[in-house]
């Protein structure tokens, strides 16, 4: 790539740091550092706690669960920080993720653990969802790129981190330990957002919570989770169309709601906002299978400790932090050509995974996680800096936290989905030879056809970017 290529705009790491920003830069990094341990770490342990709570059947809800609380949560975020202030929402959204890890720690059985996980997601969600709006409040377009830079080295420090503490516990058979540690953690980033996050005004915005919106998708996401432990036939049938309804009528009721969950052209996906949230949530969906199952399909077929099995799932992780960050001070040009080229790695590698998940080469699997990390490394951060740059003023809020919210709505939905083929095939009753050779298979090959749509709305993403 050639010097030429490089944006003039893009500002160097001293300017992004300069005029006051650090101290926000710092909190920002620590929620995202929260966030991303936490996926790495609960991975790592998900199946001591199947073994140790008798369930298999729930892993799907384990993460759905977590995940429909963080849907509910960034989808408001925008409209909570304007209305009660940035520094009071920041402060209560790491004391509501400490109290779920509470719960979580002390559950005697899997609903339990799985009602502790969503109150961690609906603080996750307003931890996550208030970063996003604090990076479009301090943060001018120039610096964005520096930004989610620095967004992806934290994942990568939690790459090595993560698996290690998760597997630790594990391996120790206290996994309840984690979450006692991030409960820790997540009372001192409500201290610290008590100390770096400025008082600001509070405004009263224009109409009112997207209460409908933000039910329908809770009541859809969770439909299809509950169709992943049913064991009933006739009610999975039910629950499973009317579900995808209820996702569908919360998207088409939002273009005319006066109260949005997402900016005015998000769910037109003709415009870039729309084909960027519609990348993002396609995408997603489509990869959660492989991190959710195969921690435990792996300690299964090559007898790898939890600590083992965490470090090969997170080559994931790893994988997106480097090439993330080799590509951030790309040119316009490459980063669309970088958005088509890492959404086209998802469904690529997700074809490999789906033979070799459950089969006894293990290098390929780290090659089929490395190559799905890839992926997502190459195209998020100009994705989620096309949509920034793109937002009208009255939409920075709604629209920077609207990025969370769609995408963990994506991996909810996905992480249902796959929940449903691996019980189907037989997961939920134990492990066996059979049942783990099927739920390799059918919890990445579920995911090949929505990560193809991916590719086709990241294709129609660039394009709308080079008419601009």
């Amino acid at each position: 790539m050639s010097e030429t290529d490089t944006e003039e705009d893009t500002a160097s790491w001293r300017e992004t740091l300069a005029g006051g920003r650090w101290p926000s830069f710092t909190l920002i990094m620590f929620g995202i550092w929260l966030m991303a341990a936490d996926a790495l770490v609960t991975t790592t342990i998900m199946p001591s706690v199947g073994r140790d709570l008798d369930g298999y059947a729930w892993f799907g809800w384990a993460t759905s669960g977590y995940l429909v609380g963080v849907v509910a949560a960034a989808s408001c975020a925008g409209w909570l920080s304007d209305r009660i202030g940035l520094r009071p929402a920041m402060i209560g959204s790491g004391l509501l993720l400490a109290i779920g890890c509470l719960v979580s720690a002390a559950g005697p059985d899997m609903p339990t653990f799985v009602a502790g996980r969503m109150i961690q997601g609906v603080g996750a969600g307003w931890v996550a969802g208030f970063c996003y709006v604090t990076i479009n409040l301090v943060f001018e377009a120039r610096y964005l790129v520096r930004v989610f830079a620095a967004a992806t080295s934290i994942w990568g420090v939690a790459t090595f981190l993560g698996p290690l503490v998760g597997g630790l516990f594990a391996d120790a058979g206290n996994w309840r330990g984690v979450f006692w540690l991030f409960a820790g953690q997540a009372v001192l980033f409500a201290i610290a957002a008590a100390r770096l996050v400025p008082a600001s005004e509070r405004k009263p915005g224009e109409g009112g919570l997207p209460l409908l919106q933000i039910t329908l998708i809770v009541l859809g996401v969770s439909g299809l989770s509950s169709a992943g432990v049913i064991d009933s036939g006739t009610v999975q049938l039910i629950l499973i169309p009317v579900s995808i309804v209820l996702l569908a009528v919360a998207v088409i009721y939002d273009r005319t709601a006066r109260a949005r969950l997402l900016p005015r052209t998000a769910t037109r996906f003709g415009t870039l906002i729309g084909a960027a949230y519609a990348t993002y949530f396609l995408l997603l969906a489509g990869e959660v299978g492989f991190a959710i199952y195969a921690p435990a399909i792996l300690q299964f077929t090559h007898g790898l400790t939890a600590t083992q099995a965490g470090y090969v799932v997170a080559v994931e992780a790893l994988a997106w932090t480097i090439a993330a960050l080799a590509v951030a001070g790309s040119g316009e040009r490459w980063r669309r050509r970088w958005i088509v080229i890492g959404a086209a790695c998802v469904p690529l590698s997700l074809t490999l995974l789906s033979f070799v998940l459950a089969g006894p080469m293990l290098f390929l699997v780290i090659i089929g996680g490395a190559l799905l990390g890839a992926g997502f490394g190459l195209a998020y951060s100009f994705i989620s800096r096309a949509v920034m740059a793109s937002l009208d003023e009255d939409e920075r809020a709604t629209g920077s936290a609207g990025i969370g919210a769609v995408r963990d709505a994506g991996a909810a939905t996905g992480a249902a989905i796959a929940g449903i083929a691996a019980n189907l095939v037989g997961f939920a009753d134990g492990l066996t030879a059979e049942s783990v050779a099927l739920t390799g298979f059918w919890v990445c090959a579920i995911g090949i056809p929505l990560a193809l749509l991916g590719l086709v709305t990241a294709m129609r993403l660039t394009r709308i970017q080079a008419l601009d």
